[in-house]
């Protein structure tokens, strides 16, 4: 530890956002960043713990006290070879990782952890630009094949390990362009684009083959694809998302938040988008109905475009500003998180349900709610809709962003007879499946989850996809 009183001489100091009135007339990423002298003030705040709890609650379990200590030396290239020999993306996590490492951080005890996140993201960006990323060309092949079926952060997690170990692997990608949600389901301000492409172009020097437009199952039959490779990952995310059945769900204006961020993601990119399919919030009155990351990056998206009013609502209670006793430190805490987005002009309200959808000649017009209290009932909570609460909000474009269920089983995963679990995902033990020679990763097997944890999951899945074909 270079500075062992960093975290008493030193306060916590972010980068913080663009300001409103400039972020929400583009799609540029929205965080700003610090100077060099600063992060490296920043990382001597780090106390290399004697339990690193900041290690062991992050998924892809990162050496987080070395690669700190090694900024504060200014020795961003021993910073990144530590950082990246856990990690394939920590350009990816350093920008939209919820960072459960600070959360447990043991500063965060009196709210000033260190600022983990953006330091990983401050060391990728100076390794490229220093020119310390570079490709590794793996020096041998074995001989051996592999598919990843997707691009998301879990195949391509699997794909960089099972390549570096000499392995030709080639991806498929059912999109235009490689990186699943990462390249469709995040906002450019949240992650600009041609951070993937950048570590895309490294992959292809490498080695790698992708193939998109390709969807696996039509295109490209299971049977074939299982003569072709010695081993075939699954990787194609949980993207089968939750409905709201209820009255009036036929009405125009209302469209799953995947829909609406996968076309705002196209137009970003140059792609005309006809009006007869656009979903647009220009004009609208919007109401986001979910509370998570996604219903956030749906606010952000409707601000953009210049809707004219944007309200969030979520079923749950909210959540408290500080930790209650019953959820102390290191565990994850179950606080309110405010995103940029929210920032930029929302009405959140919390403890509604939705009865039904309201329109006129086929078109939304209001969605009415009711208030619910969630009561204890032998230790299950129970919603209890409050009576006299109902009430109309007036929308004309309703985002349903409700999380995923599964992921989609018809078309490959039915054709080719893997088995579910209760939750419709890929049932798996340690990566594998019920059929030789399919394996899986990420949310295909874990449900929606955290990019991290898709990272984490295709690092495992290499592991055992590794071993099976070298036996």
């Amino acid at each position: 530890m270079g500075n062992p009183k960093g975290f008493i001489e030193i306060e916590r100091k972010v980068g913080g956002y663009r300001p409103i009135n400039e972020r929400i007339f583009d799609y540029g990423e929205v965080e700003q960043t610090l100077n060099e002298n600063d992060r490296k003030d920043q990382a001597s705040r780090c106390m290399d713990c004697g339990i690193p709890f900041c290690h062991s609650s992050c998924p892809v379990e990162s050496n987080i006290p070395e690669w700190q200590d090694a900024v504060y030396r200014g020795k961003w290239d021993e910073a990144y070879n530590i950082l990246s020999s856990t990690n394939s993306f920590p350009e990816f996590t350093g920008r939209v990782c919820p960072a459960p490492c600070e959360k447990s951080c043991v500063l965060a005890i009196h709210e000033e952890a260190v600022t983990i996140r953006e330091n990983e993201c401050a060391v990728v960006e100076q390794a490229f630009d220093m020119g310390h990323v570079v490709e590794q060309v793996p020096l041998r092949r074995t001989g051996k094949k592999i598919a990843v079926i997707g691009s998301g952060p879990a195949g391509l997690s699997t794909a960089d390990l099972l390549n570096q170990a000499g392995h030709t692997v080639t991806v498929f990608e059912q999109d235009d362009k490689i990186g699943g949600l990462l390249r469709y389901g995040i906002p450019d301000f949240k992650l600009n684009k041609t951070v993937i492409d950048r570590r895309i172009n490294l992959f292809v020097k490498e080695g790698i083959t992708f193939k998109v437009n390709t969807k696996v199952g039509v295109d490209i039959p299971a049977d074939k694809l299982l003569n072709d490779f010695d081993a075939v990952c699954l990787a194609c995310g949980a993207m089968d998302p939750r409905d709201l059945p209820a009255t009036g769900r036929e009405l125009k204006g209302i469209h799953f938040a995947m829909e609406f961020l996968r076309q705002q993601n196209k137009v970003v990119s140059g792609e005309n988008i006809p009006d007869t399919i656009r979903i647009s919030a220009k004009d609208k009155k919007v109401l986001v109905i979910g509370g998570g990351d996604t219903g956030s990056d749906c606010v952000g998206t409707s601000i953009r475009q210049k809707a004219v009013s944007v309200t969030q609502i979520e079923i749950l209670a909210k959540p408290p500003q500080k930790r209650s006793d019953d959820n102390p430190w290191p565990y994850w805490p179950n606080t309110i998180r405010t995103s940029s987005s929210h920032l930029e002009g929302c009405e959140r309200r919390w403890n509604l349900a939705t009865k039904r959808f309201i329109g006129k000649d086929g078109h939304l017009t209001g969605v009415e709610v009711v208030e619910v209290e969630w009561i204890r009932d032998n230790g299950r909570m129970i919603m209890k809709e409050i009576p006299g609460t109902l009430e109309i909000i007036e929308a004309d474009l309703v985002l349903l962003s409700m999380g995923f269920l599964s992921p989609v089983h018809s078309g490959l995963l039915d054709s080719l007879g893997v088995e579910y679990d209760q939750r419709g995902n890929v049932k798996s033990t340690d990566n594998t499946t019920n059929l030789d020679k399919i394996f899986v990763s990420g949310d295909v097997t874990r449900g929606a989850s955290l990019v991290v944890w898709a990272i984490r999951s295709g690092r495992d899945a290499a592991k055992r996809i590794h071993e099976y074909v070298m036996r």
